[in-house]
């Protein structure tokens, strides 16, 4: 056992840190910098670890697993949007009882078009599992897929533990249903998978949880469900529905953009590249028989062979009451925030964005919030409003964000929940690092290409008094033409923004038909200062500081690269724009080999156009380098 206990610390061993409130961070980590891959002959691959958590004597507060996905170091980076789950298996060590609970599910992103240095971070809270994730633990990452077995990720999971009293004591953790239930099978309806199950209180409960992760995939005629079809559940808590909600999902607001294959199509309740947050009922506790249901919209697949999914994993937490009375928690700053999730808002300069939740058992109605960057004067403001126990709100607080040259410190303190003292101060600071905005020169030419599709994207600039500076309007633009529009602007912080009504960006490979626009802030030398990604799904954004003495930001390149058509039977062409000339090299790669390579010398800008027809039918990545350096990635299809 001694031997043990050595490998499972030197496994996932503890880091702490501490704030002078007296709570404690300490970060578990379980996989760190595995490198994954699918088993094609099974179609799922597992990968086990272990970790060392807290006794089962310590106070804890809450506890947010992160995971993060790399590129890896040994191979090519994978393709496919897979469903993955992370499970929790054995406690107590090697002959620990397997607890087959899932704590986590990602569903990774199409991740042909990402270079070397990408990595990306995913959160979710798991606090829930608290009373299980004690002493030596065995987290399973359940890996899915059928694709080569030379492409995978380098996989991170942590847990990130605060310490404290517990905002109120688990009991019990109760399985309702867990499974892929066929969803829209005449002969096996999806109600035979979704029956009521029967719940009894502990005695000391006063509240229960349930908690459900659900996607639905496979697809096929006449409706494509489950993954590209909307429908309806309703979660029914003793004959009363207390929840009912399309399982769908946005994505073309994907933080993690662009990708590599179809992101920007929503799904039945995730998108690619996404680590599902649950959704989380509390009901209150009653004694006798309780009965949880959970219902599904009526449907019947009109084709002999289903293939759409439910895939579903719900539990159902006792507690016992709440521990504090007015008690309130900073959940995160959203803006202004380097965290990845938080990419599409930031930088900002006009709103700071945060969210609280209220952890107390009595509704909380007022709040005063300290905010601002250190360095600078602090604000205040006073909410008011209505929080039930465990309910949160977004807050945009009033104000710009102040900010000096580099990287910047936000301060947010909760203070006087109900206009008492808050009865656990651990969790009322949060802050967050920043950088500060790109300048620009007061004059500059937005450059303009619309699409086939203009009718869908408006551009936009306000300055600090939120007045509309410019704008061009949907009906103001004809489709597949170049507006250079001259801008002379006062100095200032300023807003820009970039909408597609319909989710697909100014260009998306997987609809050639609907052509390519670009959108790039131009000097009047005609140089880049900024260019917008095109594959931006519902938008972009840019929050910019003008001044007469602007100081170009040398950290970010300003290359723009542009392939059109991605999905092509014969041609493509690269539209690249570099910042100087430079010694250029385009390879094709399939599967990490390459199968075309084109050299160019002292290349600045221009159109090249290839011929692929000779091809096998595939997926291509197309590879570009600067002096032997990999500056971009795209991928293509050979239709």
């Amino acid at each position: 056992m001694k031997k043990l206990v050595l490998a499972l610390m030197a496994i996932g061993t503890w880091c702490f840190s501490n704030n002078a409130s007296g709570q404690d961070t300490l970060n578990v980590t379980t996989h760190d910098h595995i490198t994954i891959n699918t088993n094609q002959k099974e179609g799922v691959n597992s990968f086990y670890e272990w970790g060392v958590f807290p006794s089962k004597s310590q106070n804890i507060r809450r506890i947010k697993m992160q995971v993060t996905l790399g590129h890896p170091d040994s191979m090519a980076i994978a393709h496919w949007d897979y469903l993955d789950h992370i499970y929790l298996r054995r406690v107590g060590g090697t002959e620990g009882e397997s607890k087959d609970i899932e704590i986590g599910r990602l569903i990774t992103p199409y991740g042909s078009s990402f270079t070397k240095d990408w990595e990306y971070t995913w959160e979710v809270d798991v606090t829930d599992f608290a009373s299980l994730l004690r002493d030596s633990v065995e987290v399973e990452y359940l890996h899915s897929g059928y694709e080569p077995e030379k492409l995978g990720w380098a996989l991170t999971v942590n847990f990130e533990i605060h310490t404290g009293p517990a905002v109120a004591n688990p009991i019990s953790i109760k399985e309702l249903y867990k499974g892929s239930f066929p969803y829209g099978d005449i002969n096996d309806p999806v109600e035979n998978y979704f029956t009521p199950v029967k719940v009894n209180y502990d005695d000391k409960a006063d509240f229960g949880r349930i908690r459900i992760q659900h996607t639905g995939h496979g697809f096929g005629p006449p409706d494509y469900c489950s993954e590209f079809c909307t429908r309806w559940r309703e979660v029914v808590y003793n004959g009363k529905v207390i929840d009912k909600r399309d399982l769908w999902k946005d994505c073309g607001d994907n933080p993690l953009y662009p990708q590599g294959g179809t992101w920007v199509y929503d799904r039945g309740h995730w998108c690619p590249g996404d680590l599902q947050k649950p959704d989380v009922y509390n009901v209150d506790a009653k004694p006798g028989e309780n009965i949880i249901d959970v219902d599904m919209m009526p449907y019947v697949d009109s084709v002999e062979e289903v293939e759409g999914r439910e895939v579903v994993a719900a539990y159902f937490i006792q507690y016992e009451a709440p521990n504090h009375t007015n008690d309130v928690a900073i959940e995160e700053i959203e803006v202004p925030s380097l965290k990845q999730n938080y990419g599409r808002l930031n930088p900002a300069v006009f709103e700071p964005v945060i969210r609280f939740r209220n952890l107390g058992s009595e509704p909380l109605t007022e709040l005063k919030i300290k905010y601002g960057t250190k360095g600078f004067n602090t604000k205040t403001f006073k909410w008011t409003g209505s929080l039930d126990f465990w309910e949160e709100t977004t807050l945009y607080l009033p104000g710009i964000v102040d900010f000096e040259d580099g990287m910047n410190l936000f301060e947010v303190e909760l203070l006087r929940p109900n206009g008492k003292k808050d009865e656990w101060k651990g969790d009322n600071s949060l802050t967050s690092e920043f950088k500060s905005l790109k300048e620009l020169p007061l004059e500059f030419v937005v450059a303009y290409k619309t699409n086939y599709r203009p009718e869908e994207n408006h551009l936009f600039m306000v300055n600090e008094k939120r007045d509309t500076v410019y704008q061009r309007n949907p009906w103001e633009s004809d489709s597949n033409t170049v507006y250079m529009d001259t801008l002379k602007l006062d100095p200032g912080l300023y807003e820009f923004e970039l909408t597609d009504s319909e989710g697909n960006g100014l260009e998306f490979w997987a609809e050639p038909q609907h052509g390519y626009g670009y959108l790039r802030f131009l000097d009047m030398e005609g140089n880049i200062l900024h260019h917008f990604l095109s594959d931006c799904g519902n938008g972009q954004f840019l929050a910019f500081k003008a001044t007469e003495n602007a100081k170009p930001d040398t950290t970010v390149s300003q290359n723009a690269f542009f392939i059109y058509p991605r999905r092509t039977r014969e041609r493509l062409e690269l539209d690249a724009f570099l910042e100087s000339p430079k010694d250029m090299k385009v390879r094709f790669m399939s599967d990490g080999e390459p199968v075309e390579v084109h050299e160019y010398t002292n290349f600045k800008q221009g159109t090249l156009e290839y011929y692929i027809g000779y091809l096998p039918k595939g997926r291509y990545v197309v590879e570009v380098y600067l002096d032997d350096e990999l500056v971009h990635k795209d991928r293509i299809n050979r239709d």
